[in-house]
């Protein structure tokens, strides 16, 4: 698609992956709330209440605020990295701390972007890669602050992988629509069995989609080391975070983060991997 020196080619892939890592940024912030006033706005209908009135809020209205003092942010401060550094981490009106949510997040959409230039190359298949790497990245952030996996991202995730496969490797297609079936009745057996045995909800249903999509995106032979891996790290964080802090032993922890990191393995190395896992566990 384009044909750029390494001079050009790298800082450009950066300079997009931040200021999609920017864009993530109000994603992640946004779309829960959006949910929660379409979820309201259903129920107030089907209990026949008046509508509620409230500021027209979306991905684009209203602009960027101070999450302390509401107060507008200039543009050179949303600028990616630069803004939240320029102010070392503080509201330029009210010198309250901005969450260093914002820059890691636009980093991690840097890093991602070199990483699937140099995994893919220029084009197209890179941006659909890209795209997906991106969308993991909001619902790992998202899901770890509001234990949501929203249907607008998983469900999107799941078709754009099957159109990825009919494009550029359409005898994977198969195996894709396989995976994306077995995704979903993995973790929806596990939620089941566990539910039965504990009594208890083991994970939520968004889970089953993002395994889902993630299925379509790598086919069904992937799923298990995509278990394996977001289980294992799952369980690693899980017991770190509870030794070094006893007050949330028990608390519920999402998993959704742990199927992302598993799915940019699986999308990033997954040949290597799957190459190290037929000789571990399939020989």
């Amino acid at each position: 698609m384009l044909d750029l020196p390494p001079t050009l080619l790298w800082p450009l892939a950066a300079f997009i992956g931040l200021c999609l890592g920017s864009f993530l940024n109000v994603v992640i912030v946004r779309l829960p709330v959006m949910l929660m006033q379409g979820w309201r706005a259903e129920a107030r209908e089907a209990l026949e209440l008046p509508e509620e009135t409230h500021q027209r809020f979306n991905l684009v209205t209203p602009p960027s605020i101070c999450p302390s003092c509401e107060a507008p942010i200039a543009w050179h401060d949303n600028l990616p990295l630069v803004g939240w550094f320029k102010r070392r981490g503080r509201c330029a009106s009210c010198q309250a701390r901005i969450s260093p949510q914002y820059p890691l997040v636009e980093l991690a959409g840097g890093a991602i972007a070199l990483a699937v230039v140099a995994l893919y190359g220029p084009g197209w298949q890179a941006l659909f890669v890209l795209g997906a790497c991106l969308a993991l990245l909001a619902m790992a952030v998202i899901d770890f602050r509001t234990q949501l996996l929203p249907d607008a991202l998983t469900l999107p995730l799941l078709w754009a992988g099957l159109l990825y496969q009919l494009l550029f490797q359409p005898l994977m297609l198969p195996s894709a629509v396989i995976g994306a079936m077995a995704g979903y009745l993995v973790l929806w057996g596990f939620y089941w069995l566990f539910k039965l045995v504990t009594g208890k909800e083991g994970m939520g249903y968004g889970d089953f989609k993002l395994l889902a999509a993630l299925g379509a995106w790598v086919g069904w032979q992937y799923l298990p080391l995509l278990l394996i891996l977001s289980a294992g790290v799952g369980a690693i964080i899980g017991i770190v975070v509870q030794l070094a802090m006893p007050r949330l032993r028990g608390a519920p922890m999402p998993f959704g983060p742990y199927l992302a990191m598993a799915g940019w393995i699986a999308l990033l190395a997954g040949e290597p991997l799957m190459a190290v896992y037929g000789r571990l566990f399939l020989v």
